[in-house]
């Protein structure tokens, strides 16, 4: 206060100097300390001309400051006394995704590659997990095939590989390294025994309509080109020629993603708590009372934090995964009597499944395909140097806990290796280097995806439950349910068979496995 008593006494002294021409910067000859301290403000003055000047320089730097500080501070102003989180998702978008997957990143690049107008549409993806370390997607296998039974996962298939072979004619980025997927098509070998051998027949005859390059081999066959085999039990054995293999999860993920970023869509880190929706309540032509459902908003809870953020929506997709059930029943599907449609869940639940990393120098060669026995058992090569994944799915009675992603090694002892080492003898001398588990987002109904709208809800898409094989599928079920959000059908491939209609009129749509 002292100071600033002073200042303004001073600046009256200097201003009346200044007028009458009497300031003599040489007239102080002796420093005298103030009674503040330090010296006083004309002695500081006395020290000659380019002080001066620095000082009012800063007394009206200051001054501004102050004035600033004072209008921020007025109503109607911007300023705000807290800060503002930059990672919060924005409070209103045309799309909202739930789920930061590749099936959610491609859904989201193919809805801006398909937008009519440059930035016309605001995308949002959701993701709870920053990390990824938990996602089902980066914690696959990696393959992809062409050998199913349905035509439309046949389609999905082919389309899908040719995307892949061609990646960098969609997810380059201008200055960017081109995208490298370390596609391996090292083509999938199936065996088939005596009781199966039919089933594969019939297989063979659909995939070969549909324009995919399998063969059918004798157990002779398959001995004279994989020699590493046991053939006892084989009956025939089905190989894919080409667009069958391989491929690095992540790397697809991760191009997906960057790509879209670039395109506009907006990331969010972040777990969808709670959905706003509004309730018309109609009756069908037997009397039966039912609630049309329109999702208003989404509640995006922050990750480790109490703070959220509701954005407004036009359309929501559910992308989450093994985890689209339980947030289907946040809008009560699956919650409404039993008897009803309402009361028909997603029947989507998280299976877990393990993946083991071995190593057997002796074990099979470069030409190593992704082996499928019948006995359920799997493996493939990973990279070089003797190293290999496997695994098996668990029978129905002994599907592991989902409240964790622990590993059961015992599993691989009892389950995996003895199958493994018959079919494979040199798999007797192998070492487990590591392991890990991921989710499946098993469709308890048919095991097949669920691609389209809810009819209840008739603002929230679905691409879920594809139960192993929604990675291989990721770009054409993007590209599909792109088509259907932007054009209302179907334009390149006709998934209207996978739409929710199927479970509600109790019509699964099964593959005819040889496994």
């Amino acid at each position: 206060m002292c100071a600033w008593r002073r200042l303004h006494g001073s600046v009256r002294t200097l201003r009346g100097s200044l007028t009458r021409g009497s300031l003599i910067p040489t007239a102080v000859t002796q420093l005298q300390p103030s009674r503040c301290g330090g010296l006083s403000f004309c002695q500081r003055l006395s020290t000659g001309g380019a002080l001066r000047n620095d000082f009012f320089k800063d007394l009206e730097a200051q001054l501004a400051a102050m004035r600033k500080k004072a209008a921020d501070a007025l109503p109607g102003s911007s300023w705000t006394p807290f800060e503002i989180n930059p990672t919060l998702p924005p409070e209103t978008a045309d799309v909202v995704i739930v789920g930061g997957g590749v099936v959610g990143w491609s859904i989201a690049y193919w809805l801006k590659q398909r937008e009519k107008f440059s930035k016309g549409m605001r995308v949002v993806v959701v993701e709870r997990d920053p990390t990824y370390s938990q996602a089902s997607t980066v914690l696959s296998a990696g393959g992809i095939r062409q050998q199913f039974s349905l035509l439309e996962n046949i389609h999905l298939s082919l389309a899908s590989a040719d995307f892949m072979r061609n990646i960098n004619e969609h997810l380059s980025i201008v200055n960017e390294d081109p995208v490298d997927l370390q596609f391996n098509q090292s083509g999938y070998l199936f065996l088939a025994s005596e009781e199966v051998a039919h089933i594969m027949e019939q297989n063979y005859k659909t995939q070969r309509g549909a324009g995919a390059k399998v063969s059918l081999f004798s157990p002779q066959q398959v001995k004279e080109k994989f020699p590493w085999i046991n053939t006892d039990g084989v009956a025939l054995a089905s190989y894919g020629l080409e667009n069958e293999g391989w491929f690095d999860p992540w790397t697809l993920l991760n191009a997906f993603r960057r790509k879209a970023m670039s395109m506009g869509v907006i990331q969010c880190f972040g777990e969808v708590a709670d959905f706003k929706y509004t309730t018309h309540v109609m009756k069908t032509g037997d009397g039966e009372q039912m609630d049309l459902r329109r999702i208003k908003s989404v509640k995006v809870q922050m990750p480790n934090s109490l703070e959220y953020q509701p954005v407004e929506c036009a359309i929501v997709v559910n992308a989450a995964g093994a985890f689209s059930g339980k947030l289907a029943e946040m809008v009560g599907i699956g919650l409404g009597p039993k008897d009803s449609f309402a009361g028909i869940p997603v029947p989507v639940e998280p299976r877990k499944r393990y993946v083991y990393v071995v190593h057997c120098p002796d074990g099979p060669g470069l030409d190593t395909p992704f082996l499928i026995d019948y006995s359920g058992v799997y493996f493939r090569r990973e990279g070089l140097g003797g190293n290999y994944i496997c695994g098996v799915s668990p029978e129905e009675a002994e599907e592991p806990d989902t409240s964790n992603l622990e590993v059961d090694h015992q599993f691989f002892e009892d389950k995996v290796w003895p199958k493994l080492a018959n079919r494979v003898p040199a798999f007797e001398k192998l070492k487990v280097t590591s392991a890990w588990a991921g989710f499946y987002d098993y469709n308890t109904f048919d095991q097949n995806g669920i691609i389209g709208m809810h009819p209840l809800i008739n603002n929230m898409y679905f691409a879920t439950g594809f139960s192993g094989h929604g990675l291989q599928h990721s770009p054409a079920v993007g590209r599909a349910l792109a088509e259907l959000i932007l054009d209302g059908e179907f334009k390149t491939l006709d998934l209207s068979g996978f739409s929710f209609r199927r479970i509600l009129t109790q019509e699964p749509m099964l593959e005819r496995n040889i496994v």
